[in-house]
């Protein structure tokens, strides 16, 4: 209780103090100072009044009424003022006499005379000795402390303004009552502000911001001076020129009496009365004091109800701020502490110095905060408000401001509220224009960006928060509000149906600028600043280092991250990545794949390429597939970066976030083991590949991975798995080939050549092998990934087959089937693939995918290269699939069109082959197809029974194979297709072919007018002669008669056929009436066939005695005539040699 009486005793002697005699003078006339204070002899003790103004004041300030104390309200000159505008409980009181006028209207409201009045009032209680008195008594152990205002020069008013400059620091009671008092009185006018007037005399005077010369103009300017001031300055630091500089003394204390009226907004004259009507409309239960009005009208700065003068108002206190941070009370209370605990305030003599600006001062936290160090809770919300604050109003920023005029000017010009102008220029600065950004403006918004750092609250940035609003609060409801992830959590369901446009758009603005400096990702920050300060040598988080700049450290990382100890080296574990930090550089990777824009390297190096290249290419994803499909046409830098980004998504396909985006339902569905793997090396992407055309595959997956094996085919490095399994054979094999498909020829080669000559050991190292069969078998699936095939038959392709599938072998199919019609060049080459697919079926993937269940069935057993061998020999079981089947009698006509694309007979017939069929080999160029010729000589010479056994019995398949279906025989489809399709229509349309199509050519030989045809039909029935196998109506019309009567003959070489005509001819012997009709047919039309086509030599001559009914008649007849002409020969021998010797001995 004694302290609180000793407390209203003091505030009572400093309200008598203010209502007596500090009017002592008139308005006119020089100021005399007050005559010192007499003490009354009662208590309390008050201050007599003072002595009436002087004689030579004017009329307008009259004499005090009374003796008691001189009064404002006693004045004439404000009598009337004081009527209108003050409430009378105030009138007893000079100081809320002051604080109403001056407060509730403008200066212009007030009469000259008692405007004049007010000044010289406040003039002479700032220096009155008698307040000093007063301060020296209420705040005497707070001028004890204070060494600055301990050593102030008593009587002319610094005292009580040394004590306003630190009423923060002042912890006393009344004495902070008192300066809080004083303070209000001293900013109403900035001359009353101690040593202000001698420092910005001149300044005011060059900007024209008012007069400071008393006798001229007393014009009460209540803070318009200081605004006019505050406003060049900022004006100041966004022109480059600086036309009009202001005195550095000046700038202290502009900013330093900012800094005063920091704690309450009335000391901040023009704000308050610019913005007095919207603190009650929008803060109206704000209590004044400590920022809090600041804050709150900051809050509402951009609400469309904000007066512009109190928005103008408040910007130019803003800008201030990120000036000087202290201009901010709560700003500067809050983190006092912590700025000294991180060391941020160096300098605190200078206002102006880098340690002072608001974006050192949030840099320098961050920093601590991103090191995991303690910043308070409280500091860490007053940086987040001023972090907002610099995203929401890009003016804050005197950079942005000085270097992105012209930007702002031509593009972005009317989007001032929200953030909206910083997001136009960072459109344009992410090249979603036509228009660039300068040098000078990028780094700005750098700048700017790593000062608010918005990567570390998504709501700093208030355009991107009120855009992805209605995202977060769907995608992304399970993470914390105000969570680092919310970003990458939005990342990920960038391009997706959750996505809005406008959210789209607001976060790649601000990724790209993310993406070019690792630390704006706090979470990759936390996890990886120990593995990049080990590896990549980075400094602090608000430091750069030109050796490592923020671009390169992130690029640094992710080579350490996909370092492996194939690569050539063992990899020491302190140059690896720790594993958290590992997921993160992943996880941005990912995200990166997004958008080409967010690869700083990329764009920085491509912006040409892009442009000549890929202008067209709009859509998502689409600029870096073009990049990577013009590979070749691509600027040496560009095609480096391209190159190893393309590497990388080898390695780990996920990367393309798109890619995998789209292949949801296949990796669910079938490559879930591998895609759950924390490493991927290349196994995810070779499954999608093999599943490529399962059910689950959808046409954008599809697509993508057809794409990534496309620009796989033009670098074997882009291929991961085959990269590290043959790099070494590549090295020692086939050094200098760089393309995919020339490196997969170059190790094929070597493996054939090494297989065919059984050399010992083969080149090719097993794991290579194994990787160059997955090569072999991908190419063979899509004709684009085989250049060498592709581009010879692009023509065709259009031309033959303008609708058809490039994948799953489909479009490789279609040319096989017009191989007749394609162009030297193209046939050439499917020739050539398919003597390839041939001698090793694995590599024919329409057959290996559409017999896939056949193969398991029949051929589990087989060599893979025996695997067509094993379904032809199996081709007619019940169990075969149709699909199969029809794929099987594909593959053997085309086999029988060229004895090359037949590895089993080429092998049997090495030797009969040029013996027999050179003529045809010498007539047919190195690169034609032969047609069957081949095949069809070899026929003959097994009719005539001159083939060596292996031979042979390859030859007798392919009589038995085209027997049953006439489409095996090239050389009679070829050359009876019109008789075929006259003659035969019914027969060739049977679904399954049993060789009806052969015997209706047959019976209607006589009616076959070309002799092409004809002769084709009569070897048909030649070779029929030498093996009834050959004929499958008359075997299966015989089968139980050679059951019966042939079971002992051997089959081959006629034998069985003679047996059945001997059984014909015997009369004991009784065949079944079928076989019999049909042998009887078969006779007739060897009969006419020997008349039509008689023997070419005697070898046919020998084949058709030996076939004959009447063998035994004309062998007996061939055997007398023998004996006549030997009978013959030697009776004439003798005669001749009787003639001879009776001619000798002549």
């Amino acid at each position: 209780m004694a302290a609180d009486g000793r407390l209203q005793l003091r505030l009572v002697l400093l309200l008598c103090l203010c209502g007596s005699g500090l009017g002592q003078k008139a308005a006119g006339g020089p100021v005399d100072k007050p005559g010192p204070p007499v003490h009354r002899a009662v208590d309390p003790p008050v201050l007599r009044a003072a002595e009436p103004p002087h004689k030579e004041a004017p009329a307008a300030a009259s004499q005090p009424r009374r003796a008691g104390g001189w009064k404002l309200s006693e004045e004439e000159a404000c009598r009337e003022d004081l009527g209108r505008l003050c409430p009378q409980h105030t009138w007893t009181s000079n100081l809320a006499v002051l604080e109403c006028l001056q407060d509730r209207r403008e200066e212009s409201d007030l009469a000259p005379d008692c405007n004049h009045l007010l000044w010289n009032y406040k003039l002479n209680l700032t220096t009155d000795p008698k307040f000093e008195s007063v301060a020296t008594e209420v705040c005497k152990s707070t001028i004890a402390e204070l060494k600055e205002c301990n050593e102030e020069e008593r009587g002319r008013g610094y005292l009580v303004s040394c004590l306003v400059d630190h009423r923060g620091n002042i912890s006393e009671h009344q004495c902070n009552q008192y300066i809080t008092k004083m303070t209000g009185i001293v900013f109403s006018d900035f001359r009353l502000i101690c040593g202000f007037m001698d420092k910005c005399k001149e300044d005011i005077n060059s900007l024209h911001c008012g007069s400071i010369n008393v006798g001229l103009k007393d014009v009460h300017s209540q803070g318009e001076v200081i605004s006019c001031l505050e406003k060049a300055l900022v004006r100041e630091a966004e022109q480059q020129d600086h036309a009009r500089p202001i005195k550095e003394e000046c700038q202290r204390s502009i900013l330093r009496v900012a800094e005063l009226s920091s704690d309450d907004f009335h000391l901040d004259r023009h704000l308050y009365f610019s913005c007095r009507d919207d603190r009650e409309r929008f803060c109206q239960n704000t209590q004044a004091g400590e920022g809090k009005v600041y804050k709150c009208l900051f809050n509402h700065k951009f609400e469309e109800a904000m007066s512009e003068k109190c928005r103008d108002a408040l910007t130019t206190r803003q800008k201030l701020i990120s000036q000087d941070y202290r201009v901010s009370y709560s700003l500067a209370k809050a983190c006092k502490l912590d700025l000294r605990k991180q060391r941020c305030s160096l300098d605190t003599n200078l206002p102006r110095a880098r340690e002072a600006r608001l974006s050192y001062l949030l840099l320098c936290l961050e920093a601590a905060v991103h090191r995991g160090r303690t910043v308070s809770g409280e500091c860490q919300g007053e940086m987040v408000d001023y972090r907002k604050m610099l995203m929401e109003d890009f003016s804050l920023s005197p950079e942005i401001v000085l270097h992105c005029r012209t930007e702002i000017e031509a593009h972005c010009s009317g989007l001032h509220r929200k953030g909206r102008t910083l997001h136009c220029l960072m459109r344009i600065g992410r090249g979603d224009r036509s228009a660039t950004v300068e040098g000078v403006c990028q780094n700005a918004l750098q700048s700017l960006i790593q000062s608010a750092d918005p990567g570390a609250d998504y709501r700093i940035d208030r355009a991107l928060n009120e855009a992805c609003e209605s995202v977060i609060q769907t995608a992304c409801k399970h993470i914390r509000t105000g969570d680092p992830m919310i970003l990458s959590c939005l990342m990920e369901h960038l391009y997706t149906e959750k996505m809005v446009e406008d959210c789209e758009h607001r976060l790649l603005e601000l990724q790209y600028f993310i993406s070019r400096d690792w630390k704006l990702d706090p979470i990759l920050y936390k996890k990886c600043q120990g593995d990049a300060a080990r590896l990549c040598h980075t400094h602090g988080w608000n430091e750069t280092s030109e050796l490592m700049p923020p671009g390169a450290v992130f690029s640094c990382l992710y080579r350490h991250a996909y370092r492996t100890e194939e690569q050539g080296r063992r990899v020491n574990p302190e140059d690896q990545l720790s594993r958290d930090c590992k997921v993160e550089v992943q996880r941005i990777l990912h995200q990166r794949a997004l958008d080409v824009k967010l690869e700083p390297e990329l764009q920085k190096k491509c912006m040409t390429d892009l442009g000549k290249w890929c202008s067209e290419k709009t859509d998502t994803g689409q600029e870096l597939e073009c990049l990577q499909d013009h590979l070749e046409d691509l600027v040496s830098a560009c095609r480096e970066v391209v190159g190893n980004l393309t590497e990388l998504e080898s390695e780990d396909i996920q990367i393309d976030a798109l890619l995998i985006r789209a292949c949801e339902p296949i990796i669910q569905a079938h490559c879930h083991d591998v895609a759950d793997n924390q490493i991927d090396t290349g196994d995810l992407m070779e499954c999608l590949v093999q599943n490529k055309h399962q059910k689950e595959m959808n046409e954008k997956c599809s697509v993508g991975v057809t794409h990534f094996q496309l620009i796989q085919m033009k670098d074997f490095r882009f291929s991961y798995k085959f990269k590290m399994s043959c790099k070494e054979d590549v090295l020692h094999l086939c050094p200098n080939i760089k393309k995919k498909v020339d490196v997969v020829m170059c190790l094929s080669s070597t493996v054939r050549n090494d297989t065919l000559q059984d050399a010992r050991e083969q080149r090719v190292s097993l794991k290579c092998r194994k990787q160059l069969r997955v090569e072999e078998l991908e190419m063979s699936e899509d004709i684009r990934l085989d250049p060498d095939l592709y581009e010879p038959c692009r023509s065709d392709i259009s031309r033959l087959c303008p609708n058809v599938n490039y994948g799953n072998a489909q479009m490789i199919e279609c040319l096989k089937e017009h191989k007749k019609q394609l162009s030297l060049r193209c046939h050439q080459r499917i020739f050539k693939l398919q003597e390839g697919e041939m001698t090793d079926p694995e590599l024919d993937y329409q057959l290996m995918r559409v017999c896939k269940q056949m193969i398991k069935r029949f051929c589990t057993e087989n060599d893979a290269r025996n695997v067509l061998q094993c379904l032809k020999q199996n081709k007619n079981s019940e169990l075969m699939d149709p699909k199969c089947k029809q794929m099987i009698t594909k593959r053997q006509i085309t086999q029988n069109t060229d004895y090359r694309l037949n590895p089993v007979l080429r092998k049997a017939c090495r030797a009969d082959i040029p013996k027999f069929c050179q003529p045809i080999l010498n007539k047919a160029g190195e690169d034609s197809e032969l047609e069957g010729q081949v095949i069809a000589c070899l026929k003959l010479k097994y009719a005539d029974q001159r083939l060596s056994p292996d031979c042979e019995d390859q030859i007798r398949v392919i009589l038995q194979e085209s027997a049953l279906d006439y489409r095996l025989d090239p050389q009679l489809q070829m050359h009876c297709s019109d008789e075929i399709s006259m003659l035969c229509v019914e027969e060739a349309a049977a679904q399954e072919q049993t060789g009806q199509v052969e015997e209706c050519l047959k019976v209607n030989l006589l009616k076959i007018k070309q002799d092409a045809c004809k002769k084709e039909v009569l070897n048909m029935l030649k070779e029929s002669k030498a093996d009834i196998f050959v004929d499958p109506v008359l075997h299966t019309a015989c089968a139980l008669d050679l059951k019966h009567h042939c079971a002992a003959i051997t089959p081959g070489r006629g034998r069985q056929m003679s047996c059945l005509l001997e059984a014909l001819q015997d009369k004991r012997i009784r065949l079944q009436p079928e076989c019999k009709k049909r042998l009887q047919d078969r006779i007739d039309m060897w009969s006419y066939a020997a008349k039509v086509a008689p023997a070419e030599g005697f070898s046919d001559l020998a084949l058709q005695v030996m076939t004959s009914p009447s063998k035994n008649y004309i062998l007996l007849m061939i055997s007398v005539s023998v004996c006549i002409l030997f009978l013959v020969g030697l009776l004439c021998g003798r005669i001749t040699k009787r003639v001879t010797r009776e001619l000798k001995n002549r």
